[in-house]
């Protein structure tokens, strides 16, 4: 239910500019979802026990636990922005990139192979830069708060599958805009928008078969019951050919989380078997119902089409400004054109600064669509005591902060915040008062369900 990513915000930049890696880092990214916001050490009430007479969910008082993980991670966020903004300003004005292009044209040698090499090079330097970060951010904190049960040997394994994942895209794809620098310099970001198109389309394709499980071990629900009545009620969502998978996340973290993934024929629903452990047969489908909602609603196709525009802006802002800098610096840079694959730093760095000057824009849109979603949940389940609980649950388990700001919301959080989601559970029930269901069309069954 939550989102995020391990990799650093310069690998989803260059992932932008190899024109696939978007859309596939936020799969790679799944486990630090939740463990962004996540522990087990956790003091709280039991869900029996929650105003189970009124059947109404009251909203948790975060604990000292919750408040320090959330003022630590809000520091933690802004090293980390800053930090992924060093970084590759270190390299391309320390003249490092030039030295690293001149590394790879001399094994390389032909255009192509140079721009592999270099992108090798560079990602194993940014790798080492980034590892006392990573290694805290990623594994020392989670343990720390009872998140994370992996070893040092499975986080590093981990990292260096996520390395080499970027690596090979970059190989594949990067070649694409820098042949367009030499072909078309003025419209170069344009052609290549476009063709970030159908890349994107192929990596939300191939990410669930693909690249998930090089990170998660996938396997078929284990409770046949639980995964008959998912698929009715995926049935009376109008999902055809649907999958639920479960996967084995418990021998890693004690976070709980489910997401959907892929389109077409791989388009499933992914549940990590902590939430299908820790959550009972009704709050597990008050939160299938809400994933459910995310294909019902084309939420992944607006998405896709969001990332597309996003692309086209973020490349014409990167266009309007390259000139100007190299121009400027061209001395310390030591490239004088943007055609140089010594540039992509430069271009990280541009990008980075364009995706956190939206970021508040696409977390508004990405908020209404898991608003959207709880209220389709709601309609389809009309289970408001199950959909409330579960998100008590999540976090309590998760250590989310209620209420965490107005700050925190608009730069930081995908979701809306649980209070308002769980206040939102607690009284939309418009099948009480005769009102018409807002995604009623969407449902196949006839409206037969009583509410609780």
């Amino acid at each position: 239910m939550e989102k995020g990513s391990a990799v650093p915000v310069r690998h989803i930049i260059l992932g932008v500019l190899t024109l696939i890696a978007v859309w596939v880092l936020q799969g790679v990214g799944s486990e630090a979802q939740a463990a962004e916001h996540a522990s087990s050490a956790v003091s709280g009430t039991p869900l029996d026990e929650v105003d189970a007479a009124a059947r109404r969910v009251p909203i948790p008082t975060p604990s000292e636990t919750t408040l320090r993980f959330h003022r630590s991670g809000n520091v933690l966020w802004v090293v980390s922005t800053l930090w992924g903004l060093f970084v590759p300003a270190l390299i391309l004005f320390t003249g490092l990139s030039a030295r690293l292009r001149d590394g790879a044209r001399f094994i390389g040698r032909k255009w192509f192979f140079v721009i592999c090499v270099y992108v090798v090079l560079y990602l194993l330097l940014e790798y080492v830069l980034d590892f006392p970060l990573s290694f805290y951010q990623s594994f020392l904190r989670l343990h720390e708060y009872g998140i994370s049960n992996k070893s040092f040997g499975q986080w590093f394994g981990d990292s260096l599958k996520a390395l080499m994942l970027v690596a090979v895209m970059g190989m594949l794809f990067l070649w694409i805009p820098y042949l367009l620098f030499k072909k078309s310099p003025r419209r170069w970001w344009f052609y290549t928008s476009l063709a970030a198109v159908p890349f994107l389309f192929v990596a939300m394709l191939v990410q669930p078969i693909l690249i998930a499980p090089l990170f998660d071990d996938f396997v078929p629900m284990q409770d046949k019951l639980l995964e008959q009545e998912i698929l009715q009620l995926a049935d009376r969502a109008g999902i055809e050919g649907g999958r639920v998978f479960q996967v084995n996340k418990s021998e890693d973290t004690e976070a709980v989380n489910a997401y959907v993934g892929g389109i077409l024929n791989t388009k499933r629903i992914v549940l990590w078997d902590t939430l299908v452990n820790k959550l009972n047969r009704e709050q597990v489908l008050a939160v299938v119902g809400h994933e459910m909602a995310h294909y019902i609603l084309g939420h992944i196709w607006k998405f896709l089409l969001l990332l597309s525009v996003l692309i086209l802006a973020g490349l014409y802002a990167v266009h309007r400004s390259l000139g100007f800098l190299i121009a400027r610096f061209h001395h310390r840079f030591g490239f004088t054109e943007p055609s140089d694959i010594a540039s992509l730093p430069l271009l990280i760095i541009l990008m980075s600064v364009f995706l956190l000057a939206v970021k508040p824009m696409v977390f508004a849109y990405t908020r209404l669509a898991e608003r959207e979603s709880d209220r389709f949940g709601l309609e389809i389940t009309r289970n408001n005591y199950a959909m409330a609980s579960a998100l008590t649950y999540l976090h309590e388990q998760n250590l989310l902060h209620p209420n965490p700001g107005r700050l925190y919301v608009l730069w930081r959080s995908w979701h809306p915040p649980i209070a308002a989601r769980i206040e939102f559970a607690n009284n939309y029930r418009p099948w009480e008062t005769g009102e018409p269901l807002v995604y009623g069309e969407y449902f196949r069954a006839p409206e037969a369900q009583q509410s609780p």
